[in-house]
């Protein structure tokens, strides 16, 4: 029962990885370049290269994060099915080590949390790459009603994730 549970959490962490994992490609593939820069009206709003630099690392920071984490998960449902395959194969009752299990699961989770922030960094690098930069004199209100729900959501969301995460690592037996 307690190893089903983990394998159906360790299916959506895997599958909420890849949907991220997905959004990282889209923004790898897109170009920040914007040569007219249509969207941003004063000059000195204009971000600078490393802007789009930053975007590019953050998005392979991202990447990094969403893959350390998928492999992690996978590996442990992989070793949970082998344990109990050979539990039913043979008279030898094989017995699925619960602390390295939640240990797994642990880093696996860190590493979705990891690459949410960098993915979160690397959005908010593309909304300067289009709206102009937020230290701008002149402000930019559009890019400041596309950061502030970003900023605010992703990291509320994380904390409830993560809140979880640790009630149920410190709730299994």
């Amino acid at each position: 029962m307690t190893t089903s549970i983990h394998i159906t959490a360790l299916d959506a962490l895997v599958n909420v990885n890849s949907l991220f994992t997905l959004a990282v490609f889209v923004g790898l593939a897109w170009n920040p370049r914007d040569p007219s820069s249509t969207l941003i009206t004063d000059l000195t709003c204009r971000p600078g290269p490393n802007f789009a630099e930053n975007m590019i690392s953050f998005h392979v920071y991202a990447f990094s994060s969403f893959l350390f984490s998928s492999i992690i998960a996978l590996s442990l449902k992989q070793a949970i099915r082998r344990f109990n395959q050979s539990h039913f194969d043979s008279d030898f009752e094989a017995q699925v080590n619960k602390g390295l299990l939640r240990v797994g699961m642990l880093v696996s989770g860190v590493g979705s949390v990891a690459g949410c922030i960098c993915l979160m960094i690397a959005l908010v690098n593309l909304v300067q790459i289009k709206l102009g930069t937020l230290s701008c004199a002149n402000g930019s209100g559009h890019g400041f009603a596309a950061i502030v729900p970003l900023v605010i959501l992703v990291p509320c969301a994380l904390l409830i994730y993560v809140s979880v995460v640790l009630y149920a690592f410190l709730q299994a037996s």
